[in-house]
């Protein structure tokens, strides 16, 4: 509870960067409008080639499903990856004091391109070899390989602020990631889950109060029902938009405190010595 709570005083403060610069939130908008286009990209070939890669009827037809499917993630992380480093390196400059843009995070996602494309390689290989598993696998392996991957998820969670501010490979980078994240109590995860209990939660409230509105909007006109569907699509995009700001501001807080020891104004050191603690020996 005292790691929850700890959580929730740290969006808080990530709240307050991102009153600051609510720019941030251009960058999971693009992100998400990526994802929908290559999605939409991909599925004509998903269709032709048969639901699911492990539904067709041939192992050659198979083997054309798992290579499209690589292409799939590989495009899929790129873009993912790479608004995520824009949003990193823009956090990453207004915790050192700057005053970023949406033009330098994407001057500085530019410049890591490379990376990010070997990133997005090593995720989709990942993603892959854990989807071909998973399909074989029977009910006992499914649970191992989904805990496999939250692993993999944890280890590779501040690959992307190694990539911003280190000149290193994305294999090193992730391997950097994950020595992190072995040397603390895990806060990321924590964390993590606490700025997305506080985004299900508002969705939550926002979906029962949508009840008694579109009950009121159709008594008193059907044609208001779309004006009240709008109205909540556009506030649980604006929700979703803010969730992935805050936590892509939460994640540049905890790598820049646990490799230089300050976090930035908005995070007060006891704050941050509360998310860092090295782990307790063994005997």
């Amino acid at each position: 509870m005292s790691r929850l709570s700890n959580s929730w005083t740290m969006m808080k403060a990530s709240a307050k960067v991102l009153r600051k610069d609510p720019e941030l939130m251009v960058f999971p908008f693009l992100s998400g409008i990526a994802v929908i286009l290559v999605t939409a990209t991909f599925v004509v070939p998903f269709a032709v080639i048969g639901e699911g890669f492990g539904a067709l009827e041939n192992m050659e037809e198979s083997y054309l499903g798992y290579v499209v499917g690589f292409l799939y993630y590989l495009v899929l992380y790129s873009m993912i990856f790479f608004f995520n480093t824009a949003l990193v390196g823009a956090a990453m400059i207004r915790l050192e004091g700057g005053d970023p843009t949406v033009r330098d995070g994407l001057e500085i996602a530019f410049k890591k391109l490379g990376v990010i494309l070997q990133y997005a390689v090593i995720a989709a290989t990942v993603g892959m070899i854990l989807k071909v598993l998973e399909e074989r696998a029977g009910f006992l392996g499914k649970i191992v390989i989904g805990l496999i991957g939250i692993a993999w998820n944890l280890a590779t969670y501040l690959t992307v602020p190694v990539l911003v501010t280190r000149d290193v490979s994305a294999f090193d980078a992730v391997k950097e990631s994950a020595s992190i994240f072995k040397k603390t109590w895990g806060e990321q995860v924590v964390g993590n889950a606490g700025i997305g209990l506080a985004t299900f939660m508002l969705i939550v409230g926002m979906v029962l109060v949508s009840i008694p509105l579109f009950a009121l909007a159709g008594a008193i006109s059907p044609p208001l029902i779309v004006v009240v569907g709008i109205s909540l699509f556009g506030g649980f995009l604006c929700l979703t938009l803010v969730s992935s700001a805050l936590n892509g501001i939460y994640c540049t807080a905890l790598y820049r405190y646990a490799t230089t020891g300050d976090a930035g104004e908005e995070f007060s050191p006891q704050m941050m010595e509360a998310a860092f603690r090295p782990k307790k020996k063994r005997w």
